[in-house]
């Protein structure tokens, strides 16, 4: 395939059009990984809340530990505390959902951010780029093999009228006759068109 131009004009608009979707690509991953930073801030009352929730288990694990050896009562009293034990564990299992909810929110935003840009320039800028790089190796190809008068045919067919009407006979009649300067006046001006060097 070949991917850019011979002519500099069109040769500097491919490279600028390259270099901006680089740059395309680059801006939505970063901003979309900003976004997600900025998203995962919001977990931090989710951590708090599973860190309370964990030291007050702790905090009554121990009370119930030591209350059971209380006597007559202690039984009881570990059970009563075991329940505080078991809050702090539902505080726990809380902030962690939190947390989850958050982490997840996060990483769909990211992918988001950075498919739905990329998918855009994939379906807008990458057929754009493939369908030149095809013509331009095909008219290259023609070119290597001395088929001028294929080429001449095809810029008969491709060729704007105006381009045709600049040509000082009628480059049909030319072509027909085989008139080697009109077929290479047009093969000349198919291939600087597609972007290759006659």
């Amino acid at each position: 395939m070949k991917w850019y131009a011979d002519r500099p004009a069109r040769l500097a608009r491919q490279v600028v059009a390259d270099l901006l979707a680089v740059a395309w690509v680059w801006f939505w991953v970063v901003s979309a990984l900003a976004a997600g930073d900025a998203v995962r801030a919001l977990r931090a009352p989710g951590d708090r809340l599973a860190d309370a929730g964990r030291n007050l288990s702790d905090t009554f694990g121990e009370a119930a530990a030591n209350a059971r050896d209380v006597p007559l009562v202690g039984g009881r009293l570990g059970e009563a505390l075991d329940r505080g034990r078991n809050a702090g564990g539902t505080l726990t299992d809380a902030g962690a959902t939190q947390v989850e909810a958050v982490e997840t929110s996060a990483l769909w935003l990211t992918v988001a951010l950075i498919v739905v840009p990329v998918a855009f320039l994939l379906v807008t800028w990458l057929p754009l780029r493939l369908r030149f790089a095809r013509h331009a190796a095909a008219l290259r190809r023609l070119r290597d093999r001395g088929r001028t008068d294929l080429l001449a045919l095809r810029a008969l067919n491709a060729l704007s009228p105006g381009d045709l009407a600049a040509f000082p006979e009628d480059p049909a009649e030319g072509w027909r006759r085989g008139d080697p300067e009109v077929v290479e006046a047009l093969a000349a001006r198919l291939l600087r068109a597609g972007g290759v060097r006659p």
